[in-house]
């Protein structure tokens, strides 16, 4: 799992630990490919409503696959 976590955050898929509204999915994949999260998440709603299912399984293997955001702590 650890390799996973690893080669997702060096794709830069990472869920961030603000702006998250469930569990920061959308809002990684939008700041992965340079989108605001608002329009990744409408995205997800609309390819629900053409095409359901997949997605419901697809979201929650993305939020234990992709690994949070670290910070540093700062002094």
């Amino acid at each position: 799992m650890n390799s996973v976590h690893e080669s997702m955050t060096r794709q830069g898929l990472v869920r961030p630990r603000t702006g998250r509204i469930i569990g920061g999915v959308c809002a990684g994949l939008a700041r992965r490919f340079g989108i605001d999260p608002w329009i990744a998440r409408l995205i997800f709603i609309a390819t629900l409503l053409i095409i359901p299912g997949s997605q419901i399984l697809i979201y929650p293997i993305l939020w234990i696959l992709m690994p949070s955001e670290q910070y540093a702590p700062t002094y």
